[in-house]
């Protein structure tokens, strides 16, 4: 059984984002909310609140513990582009790029032997 949840259109670059999402990959999620709170990264905040609502959905929607929940998948897509134009010298512009992220988060719990 597994949870997920999913944050679209975040501005953050995924480059960014995907260095902080490596690493919790596979982490019990204590840990990774303990992590997450000493990264001084700007995704930190928003893969915590993700990682926060999967694990509301795990405990509400299919009835897991959330003390034995870690994260078995964690991974940023490319959103789309917002593209702006900057005026440069002698009447040319350049474009600026401000790139967007999809994060996905999915959480099982761990199996005991």
């Amino acid at each position: 059984m597994e949870a997920r949840a999913v944050a679209r259109y975040l501005r953050v670059s995924p480059f960014k984002a995907r260095q902080v999402a490596d690493l919790i990959r596979g982490k019990d999620v204590d840990e990774a909310i303990g992590i997450l709170r000493y990264v001084n990264k700007k995704s930190a905040p928003m893969i915590h609140k993700v990682l926060k609502s999967a694990i509301a959905n795990a405990e509400h929607n299919y009835d897991m513990d959330a003390d034995s929940l870690y994260i078995s998948e964690i991974y940023v897509d490319e959103g789309p582009i917002i593209k702006r134009m900057r005026p440069r010298a002698y009447g040319r512009a350049d474009i600026r790029r401000h790139r967007t992220s999809h994060i996905t988060v999915v959480v099982r719990e761990r199996e005991v032997k």
